[in-house]
C-alpha cells in the first residue's frame, strides 16, 4: 500500500502529546507556533503536533523534534493578546515528519502518515487480551486512588473502555507522565505492547506516588505537631504575660541562640542545651534557677572559640626583653630558646615555665614582656597563702556562692584561650584539710593532659593546651617534687652593684621622677651617687628598697622645689641621710679585724646572699654545749658534726684532749630573731669552735661556706653565685668554698671575680691552714673572754632602721 503523505503547517509542543481521537487545550505564545495555527485556519488544513526533544528549545530545527506526532483538527481557536492564544485540538491520525523544509514564517513539513495494526476479532476476545485489559484496569484504579486528583469521568471511561490501542492513548493523555513516556506509547503502532507498556508505567508511578505519600504523611505529622507546639507555646506565653512572667521564655530562646552561635563540640553544647531545658521547667523565682543561670553566665562568658594571633619571633622577643630589662642573659637566653622552638614547630605543645629567685629581681616583669613578645593576653594569678584545692578546681555548682577556680577565672578575665597566664608566688602555696592546691596543679601543668581540663563549676572540659604557663617562686624548696618535674626552672640570681646602677639609671629613677612630677632636668643624681645608695642603704638582692629610696630621694626634691628657692636640684653623697631620712647601714663587721672565736660564713636566703657570723665561747664547766640564734634540726647537727671532727683530731690540733668534759661550749648566730638553717656553715663552725679552743686569732676579710663531714672533709654546696656578691658587698677580699664547687665559679660575674680570691678546700685542714694568723707565743695567749664585747646591730633594730 503506498504511503499518504502530506505537506502542512507544524506546531512544535513543549511537554505536551497529543494522542489520535483525544481533546487538547494549550495556550501558544511563540511567534511561529501562533503562525502556524494562522495559516491552518486559512487554508483549513490539519495541523501536525510534534513535542520537542528539550524544552529550553525556542526556535527549533529539525534535529530537535520527535519524528513521530499527531496530524490535528483546529477546533476552536481563542485570542487572549496579541502574543497569547488559547487553542483546542483534537488528535486524528499518527504521522512521521519526512522533513521539515520551513521554518520561517512558521514550521511547515512534508509528514507520513501512519497506519496502526488492527488486531482481528478473536485477538481481542482471547484470553489473553481479557487479562491484559484486567491488569490495565487494576493498576489505573490503584494509581487512581493514590493520586486523587482524576476526574470521575476519566475513570469511568477507562473502566468501560475494551478497545486495547485507545485504552492505552487513553490512559497516557489524561495520566500525569513525562513527555519521554507519552512520546514513546506515541510511537508504538502494536496496540498490545502499548498497553502493555503502559501497564509497566503505571507500576512505576504507582511505586513513585506510594513513596511520596510516605513522605507526604510524614511530613505532615511533623507539621502537625510544630504546629501543635507553636500553638501550646503560645498560650503559654499568653499565661506568662499575664502572670508577668512573659520575660522568661525570651530568655531561654537567648540563652539557646548564644549556645548555638558559639559552635561548640557536640558534648559541651548538648550538655549546655540540657541545662537550659532544666531552666526552663523551673517555676519562677526557684532558688535552682537562679543557680542554672550563673552557670550558663558563666559558662558563655569563656572566650570559647576566641585566640589572639601569637606573634612567635626570636629578634621581636629579644628587642622586648633588651627594652624592659638590664642584666639577666642567661634568663633572657634561655626564654629566647624557649620562643625559638615555637618558632620553629608552632603546633609543639608548650614549656611551663618557672622563674626562680630572689624578690626585686624581675621574676613578674620577665613574664609581662614575654606575654607583650608573644602577642599574647596576659592574667596573673596570685597562688601566695592559697590553702584549698577548690580555689584552683573551682567548687559544686551546687553549693551556695559557687564559683569556677582561678585557672578559668583567668581564662574568661583575658578573654582568649591562648593566653599567658602567670601563676606568681607558686612556692607560698599551702593546704589542710580542704585539700592540696598543688595536687590540683598538677593536670593543669602538665601538657599531656591539659587538653581536657575539667572544672568542679563547668563540668565541661576545657582546653588549656594553648595556654602558655610561667610560674614564679622565690624558692624551689617548697614546691613538691611532681609539681617541679613538670616545670622547666629557670634560675635568676641577684643583681650585681653595677647592674643595679644601670637598671637605676634607666628605669627606676625616670620612672619615680614621672610620677612624682618631676622633669627631667630638675633633679640631678650621679653615677657615684646611686652607688652609695645602692652599697650603703640597700641590702638585697633584688631592686625593690632601691626604687623606695629613689623615691624618697624624688618626695624630698619636690619639697624644696615647691619651696621656691632652687629650680634644679642636685644629689651629693653627703646629702644622702637627708635625702633617705635614714644612716646608711653600719660597715661590714670583721672585714678588717682579726679575732678569737668569731668567723665570716656565708648563707644564701630567698632575698639572696648574706653574712652569716658564726660566735663561739669556751667556758670552765662540765662539758656542756648550747646552741643559740634560732637554728634548725640540719644546722644543730652541723655543729655536733663539727664538734666530733674536732675531737677526733685534738692531739694533731693541739687541743686538750678533754676539753669536751672540762670545757662549756656555747655557739651562737647573731640575729636569734631570723631562723636558720642547712649544713653550709660547717667548717665556719668548726673553725670558730677551734680558734676559741686555741685561743688563735683568724685573719681579717675571711669567709667561707661549705659543709664539714666528721673525717674533716669539705663537701660541696648551693648558691654560690649570691654568696659571693654577699661577700663582695660586706668588703670580704678572701673566700673559702669547697674544691667540687670550682666549676661554680663559671657562672659567678667577672667583676666578683676580680674583686675576691678564691681558696678551693677539700679538707678542714686546708681551711686551718688558710684562716689562721701564726700561733702567737705561749704566754701571749689570752682568753676569749678576755676580749671586750663588740655592739653589734641586732635584726629588730635593722627592721626599725630599714
Amino acid at each position: 500500500m503506498e504511503a499518504i503523505t502530506l505537506n502542512i503547517p507544524v506546531l512544535a509542543l513543549r511537554g505536551l502529546t497529543v494522542f489520535p481521537h483525544m481533546n487538547l487545550t494549550f495556550d501558544v505564545e511563540r511567534r511561529i507556533s501562533i503562525a502556524a495555527l494562522e495559516r491552518a485556519m486559512e487554508t483549513d488544513q490539519d495541523i501536525f503536533l510534534v513535542t520537542q526533544k528539550e524544552i529550553g528549545v525556542n526556535a527549533p530545527t529539525e534535529a530537535d523534534l520527535y519524528q513521530v506526532g499527531t496530524i490535528s483538527h483546529i477546533t476552536q481557536i481563542l485570542r487572549f493578546s496579541p502574543t497569547t492564544v488559547r487553542v483546542i485540538v483534537e488528535g486524528r491520525r499518527r504521522a512521521r515528519m519526512r522533513r521539515l523544509w520551513q521554518t520561517e514564517p512558521y514550521l511547515q513539513a512534508n509528514v507520513e502518515i501512519l497506519t496502526e495494526e488492527n488486531p482481528s476479532e478473536a485477538f481481542r476476545q482471547s484470553p489473553r487480551t481479557e487479562a491484559l485489559l484486567r491488569q490495565t484496569w487494576s493498576q489505573f484504579h490503584e494509581y487512581a486512588e493514590l493520586a486523587g486528583n482524576l476526574p470521575e469521568e476519566v475513570v469511568a471511561r477507562v473502566m468501560d473502555c475494551r478497545d486495547v490501542g485507545f485504552l492505552a492513548d487513553f490512559i497516557a493523555q489524561n495520566v500525569a507522565l513525562r513527555h519521554t513516556d507519552k512520546q514513546e506509547i506515541l510511537e508504538e503502532m502494536a496496540p498490545f505492547i502499548r498497553l502493555r507498556k503502559i501497564n509497566a508505567i503505571l507500576a512505576r508511578e504507582c511505586n513513585v506516588l506510594g513513596y511520596e505519600r510516605e513522605i507526604e504523611g510524614k511530613v505532615r505529622e511533623h507539621l502537625s505537631q510544630s504546629q501543635k507546639d507553636q500553638i501550646l507555646r503560645t498560650q503559654i506565653r499568653v499565661l506568662q504575660d499575664e502572670l508577668g512572667e512573659g520575660e522568661e521564655d525570651d530568655e531561654i530562646e537567648t540563652y539557646r541562640q548564644k549556645i548555638r552561635a558559639l559552635e561548640l563540640a557536640e558534648d559541651v553544647e548538648k550538655h549546655l542545651l540540657k541545662e537550659v531545658n532544666k531552666l526552663s521547667k523551673q517555676p519562677f523565682g526557684s532558688a535552682e534557677s537562679a543557680v542554672i543561670r550563673n552557670y550558663l553566665d558563666v559558662c558563655l562568658e569563656m572566650p570559647w572559640n576566641a585566640t589572639t594571633k601569637e606573634r612567635v619571633s626570636v629578634d621581636a622577643a629579644r628587642k622586648v626583653l633588651e627594652r624592659d630589662h638590664f642584666g639577666l642573659e642567661k634568663v633572657k637566653e634561655r626564654i629566647l630558646e624557649t620562643i625559638a622552638v615555637r618558632q620553629m614547630n608552632p603546633e609543639g605543645k608548650g614549656q611551663i615555665i618557672c622563674l626562680v629567685g630572689p624578690p626585686g629581681v624581675g621574676k613578674t616583669s620577665i613574664a609581662i614582656s614575654v606575654a607583650s613578645a608573644l602577642n599574647r593576653k596576659l592574667a596573673r594569678l596570685s597562688l601566695g597563702g592559697v590553702r584549698d584545692e577548690a580555689d584552683i578546681r573551682g567548687h559544686r555548682k551546687t553549693y551556695i556562692g559557687a564559683m569556677p577556680g582561678r585557672i578559668i577565672e583567668a581564662i574568661s578575665r583575658s578573654g582568649s584561650m591562648n593566653p599567658l597566664l602567670l601563676l606568681d608566688e607558686i612556692d607560698k602555696m599551702g593546704n589542710d584539710y580542704r585539700g592540696d592546691p598543688a595536687a590540683a596543679l598538677l593536670e593543669v601543668l602538665d601538657s599531656e593532659q591539659n587538653h581536657s581540663f575539667r572544672d568542679h563549676f563547668l563540668e565541661i572540659p576545657v582546653d588549656l593546651s594553648k595556654v602558655m604557663f610561667i610560674t614564679t617562686a622565690n624558692t624551689t624548696d617548697t614546691i613538691p617534687r611532681p609539681l617541679l618535674d613538670r616545670m622547666e626552672v629557670i634560675q635568676l640570681s641577684s643583681y650585681m652593684d653595677e647592674e643595679k646602677l644601670q637598671i637605676a639609671r634607666r628605669h627606676l629613677l625616670p620612672k619615680q621622677m614621672a610620677e612624682h612630677g618631676i622633669k627631667k632636668g630638675a633633679l640631678r643624681v650621679s653615677d657615684d651617687v646611686l652607688r652609695a645608695v645602692i652599697r650603703d642603704y640597700t641590702r638585697e638582692s633584688g631592686v625593690r628598697l632601691l626604687e623606695r629610696r629613689l623615691a624618697a630621694i624624688c618626695r624630698k626634691a619636690n619639697m624644696r622645689l615647691l619651696a621656691g628657692s632652687v629650680k634644679r636640684i642636685t644629689v651629693t653623697e653627703e646629702e644622702l641621710p637627708v635625702f633617705l631620712d635614714c644612716q646608711p647601714y653600719p660597715p661590714a663587721l670583721h672585714t678588717d679585724r682579726e679575732e678569737v672565736g668569731i668567723v665570716n660564713g656565708l648563707a644564701w636566703t630567698e632575698h639572696g646572699g648574706e653574712i652569716l657570723e658564726v660566735e663561739v665561747n669556751v667556758m670552765d664547766g662540765s662539758g656542756k654545749l648550747e646552741l643559740t640564734g634560732n637554728l634548725g634540726d640540719v644546722m644543730k647537727e652541723s655543729v655536733q658534726t663539727a664538734l666530733s671532727c674536732l675531737r677526733s683530731r685534738a692531739a694533731l690540733l693541739d687541743i686538750p684532749a678533754d676539753f669536751y668534759k672540762t670545757k662549756d661550749i656555747h655557739v651562737h648566730f647573731p640575729e636569734g630573731a631570723v631562723p636558720k638553717d642547712g649544713p653550709s656553715a660547717g667548717i665556719a663552725v668548726a673553725t670558730a669552735l677551734l680558734s676559741a679552743l686555741t685561743g688563735r686569732k683568724i685573719k681579717a676579710g675571711i669567709a667561707m661556706t661549705g659543709e664539714i663531714t666528721l673525717r674533716g672533709r669539705v663537701l660541696p654546696i648551693g648558691g654560690l653565685k649570691e654568696k659571693t656578691m654577699a661577700a663582695r658587698r660586706h668588703g670580704i677580699t678572701t673566700v673559702l668554698i669547697p674544691k667540687d664547687n670550682e666549676r661554680d665559679l663559671e657562672e659567678i660575674d667577672q667583676t666578683v671575680r676580680a674583686a675576691l680570691r678564691f681558696v678551693p678546700v677539700e679538707s678542714v685542714d686546708q681551711v686551718f691552714a688558710e684562716v689562721f694568723l701564726d700561733p702567737p707565743a705561749r704566754e701571749e695567749k689570752t682568753s676569749v673572754a678576755a676580749f671586750a664585747p663588740v655592739k653589734r646591730e641586732s635584726a629588730g633594730d635593722a627592721a626599725l632602721r630599714q
